[in-house]
Formats: C-alpha cells, sequence, structure tokens
C-alpha cells in the first residue's frame, strides 16, 4: 500500500483515531464528528524516530535530593490537603460541581497568599477568568470580605495568551477558573473538548514548571462525579482536589485523590457561610448537632475520612409500605450495600422487611463509603422497624456479611478516640484484638449482627 493510501478517521471532539468511519464517535459518543484525516506523515516520523540520538541516564546514587520549600496558604485545611502547603511550580486541579464553591475557595487561598508579601515575585496573584468579568469577580471579592489589592485580573480564554501572561508577570499563584473554556488557535475542536483541554493543560504545565509558578485550575465535573472532558487530564497534573457536598447542605468535604508532594489520605471540612468556606475545626460536633437520641432509628458512627476519624448520625425510618413494591431510598450511603443489610436482617435476623420502605439518611450531606458503617446502619434500621430508640452514649462501627457476622475494619482506636473525646460512654464494635487505649470507655464486642441486636435491647 502505497504512502498516499494511508489514512485514518479521527474524532474532532475526543481526539479518538479509528480504521473507518463512524457516524457516531464510540469514545464520546458525539454525532458527526469523525472524519477522514491524512497520516502522510506517518513514514517520515518512524524513519525519524529510528534515527532520534540516544539520551543520556542519570543514576539515582548520585542524584541529591531536596526539600521543597511550601508556601503556607494560612487555611490549615487546605495545607493538611496539599500536605503541608502549596509546592512552587506545581499544577494543582480543583474539581466540583458547579455551585459548591470551586471559584469562591481559590479566591480565599489567593487572599491568603497576598497577605504573605513575598518580595521575591513580581506579581502576587494573577486571576484568569473566561466564564466571569472582573466587575463579577468584584461582586464575590465583596461578598466574601476579601480586598482586591494586589489581585490581578486577565479576562481571556486564549491559552497563548494566557501563557504569555504569566511567564512575563511570574505571580507567586495563578489561577485558571476553569480549564473548560480556555482553547489553544490551531485546533479545530471547540472549548472544553479532549484535545482542547488536555492541550491547554500541557501548556500550563510547561509554563508552571519553567518559571516556578504555582498553578490552580478549576473544572467542572460530569454526572458521573469526574472531571468533564478528558480523564487523562488528571495525569498532567501535579494534584487533584475535589469538592465534594450536597448543595442543599452547607458542609464541604475538600478530598485529594492525587498528590504528587503528599499523601491522598487526606480531607478538609469546611462550612459555606455568608463570607465563604470556613474550616470546620471539629468536625463531629458539627455533624452530631441537633441530634435527638430519643428517637429510634438513630445510631452514631465513627467514620474515617483520608487519616481522620469523625462522628456521623445515620437515620433509618421504616414504615409499611402503600405500594405492592416496597421503596429503598438512601442518602449519603450507597444503595448496593442497603440492599445487602437488609437482606442480611431478614435473612439472618428475622425481621420482616420484605413489606416495609426503608428509607437512610446521613446526617449533614456527607456520603459515606467505608462499609465500616455497615453496623450502625443495620442497627438503625433494626431500631426503627421495632420503634426502640438505642441508648445515646453508644457509637458503632463493623462490616457486616452477608452471615450476618460483624468484621473488623481499619483504624479502631481513632473510632474509639474520637468517640470518646465527643463524650460517649459506650462502643459497640466486632470482636477481636481490643486496641491498646488509656481509655475509660465501654467496649463491647460482637461477633455477628443478633449479638448486637440483643445487647441494644431491640
Amino acid at each position: 500500500m502505497s504512502q498516499k493510501d494511508k489514512t485514518i478517521f479521527a474524532c474532532s471532539k475526543c481526539g479518538a483515531q479509528f480504521p473507518k468511519w463512524f457516524g457516531q464517535c464510540p469514545e464520546c459518543g458525539t454525532w458527526g464528528t469523525v472524519a477522514e484525516q491524512s497520516s502522510a506523515n506517518l513514514k517520515f516520523r518512524n524513519e525519524k524516530l529510528k534515527t532520534a540520538p540516544l539520551a543520556k541516564v542519570i543514576d539515582f546514587d548520585k542524584v541529591k535530593s531536596q526539600n521543597f520549600s511550601r508556601i503556607k496558604t494560612g487555611i490549615d485545611e487546605i495545607d493538611r490537603v496539599l500536605g503541608g502547603g502549596i509546592v512552587p511550580g506545581s499544577l494543582v486541579l480543583l474539581g466540583g460541581a458547579p455551585g459548591c464553591g470551586k471559584s469562591t475557595l481559590v479566591l480565599q487561598v489567593a487572599s491568603q497568599i497576598i497577605k504573605l508579601q513575598v518580595t521575591s515575585y513580581k506579581l502576587q496573584v494573577l486571576y484568569v477568568s473566561g466564564e466571569e468579568s472582573a466587575e463579577q469577580i468584584k461582586l464575590r471579592l465583596d461578598r466574601i470580605g476579601i480586598s482586591g489589592k494586589n489581585l490581578q485580573f486577565l479576562g481571556e480564554t486564549d491559552i497563548e495568551t494566557i501563557c504569555a501572561t504569566i511567564e512575563k508577570q511570574r505571580p507567586i499563584l495563578a489561577i485558571i477558573d476553569s480549564i473548560q473554556t480556555m482553547h489553544l488557535d490551531g485546533l479545530d475542536s471547540e472549548a472544553g473538548s479532549v484535545n482542547q483541554v488536555r492541550s491547554s493543560t500541557l501548556k500550563l504545565l510547561e509554563v508552571a514548571k519553567r518559571i516556578n509558578t504555582t498553578i490552580f485550575i478549576t473544572g467542572h465535573v460530569t454526572k458521573e462525579g469526574t472531571v468533564a472532558g478528558p480523564k487523562t487530564l488528571e495525569h498532567l497534573v501535579d494534584t487533584v482536589l475535589y469538592l465534594e457536598g450536597d448543595p442543599y447542605h452547607h458542609f464541604r468535604l475538600l478530598r485529594s485523590v492525587k498528590n504528587r508532594f503528599g499523601t491522598t489520605n487526606e480531607v478538609g471540612v469546611f462550612d459555606m457561610q455568608k463570607e465563604g468556606l470556613v474550616e470546620v475545626k471539629n468536625p463531629s460536633e458539627a455533624f452530631l448537632v441537633n441530634r435527638d437520641p430519643k428517637i429510634s432509628g438513630s445510631v452514631v458512627a465513627p467514620v474515617i475520612e483520608g487519616t481522620r476519624s469523625f462522628l456521623v448520625e445515620i437515620q433509618a425510618l421504616v414504615a409499611r409500605t402503600a405500594f405492592g413494591y416496597p421503596q429503598r431510598r438512601c442518602a449519603g450511603f450507597d444503595f448496593n450495600r442497603l440492599g445487602h443489610l437488609i437482606a442480611v436482617l431478614s435473612k439472618r435476623c428475622g425481621l420482616g422487611l420484605g413489606n416495609q420502605d426503608v428509607h437512610i439518611n446521613v446526617v449533614g450531606g456527607l456520603k459515606i463509603f467505608e462499609p465500616a458503617a455497615d453496623l450502625a446502619c443495620a442497627l438503625a434500621i433494626a431500631s426503627a422497624f421495632k420503634n426502640k430508640p438505642i441508648e445515646a452514649e453508644a457509637a458503632v462501627f463493623g462490616e457486616v456479611g452477608l452471615g450476618g457476622e460483624v468484621r473488623s475494619v481499619s483504624w479502631p482506636a481513632k473510632r474509639i478516640k474520637e468517640a470518646e473525646n465527643l463524650g460517649f460512654e459506650k462502643i459497640i464494635m466486632p470482636a477481636g484484638k481490643i486496641p491498646t487505649l488509656n481509655s475509660k470507655i465501654k467496649i463491647t464486642q460482637v461477633k455477628n449482627l443478633n449479638e448486637a441486636i440483643r445487647f441494644c435491647n431491640l
């Protein structure tokens, strides 16, 4: 086959390549974006690869270790998630649903950076927005009580112009809000597509490393909870942070899913208020406020987020169904695990839940993913079904298996210590080795779900 006969078909939306034409791109699902493209330079690229010079390799034994001088933001929850502060020259991606507070958070970081008065930089902070005007940003600054002094604004979407401005001004921190609005001339795809987002991020990465400026970029998330655009965007940046939270609740969690300069096992807790995102120093106390221990179906569970433990209230409501098929609803708890627990309670514990609607709610809008909350959720359902409250001084944790057995979970000492700090007097946990603690709290170990139900007098 001659060189001129070699063709490929590529999607202008996501950049995926195929050997034949499709009306709909199999990768991104967009219609009418797959078109034929010339590949006449394939042979040239292959020949160039064969004649490429050898690179010099480096022995790691001769490389000297260096300590990064981090810049403190003055916001302890953010510094904790970043691993101790901002690393100069890093590229940080902040993702989150629209309206969760991403822009507010980066403006608060900018305000704290400006207060540091780092004289080695020509400009303090540069805020680049492709979504809002300077007047709109100023309204947000006034609302959350932040001064605009030393905070420069650039309303631009051309990534080449933005990179040239950053390189000339050399700020301590540059903020790109958001990456989905940026575009690179020369690419046929529209702003927000895979090629545009990836190319724009690569340009920003080159500038950040070359002039040692930290760049924060914000990105929207899809319905599936991933950053809109390419998933490979997460592999290009140094740090990926997600701001999570129910839009109908005021609590926000800042979670790290990637960090080249620190651990990913940290989480920051914020309270969305009029003056912006306020740090929550004691999450357990905040999540248990207004709790009524006298009602049935309420259980407190110590959960682990990152390396922190805090207490949350799990509520259950069980009522006879008015339909032919019982309803199962949950907010903040995994729906599949709820079905698993209902089946175990019905089969192993003899609770007649087949004709009962079951509703589960994690108070405060928090989402629990770990199986350590299984036992608390199961006891909350049993308490609501029998309409008997569980004693208010007890905190519960443990994983429930299909046989009804209660299995051990990680970090039991942290969970017990946090419960004791909040004044709880009893712990219901899986059987096994009790962690060594200087604690007066009463620990009750259970082997299966039936034992836990009997202990709670349900």
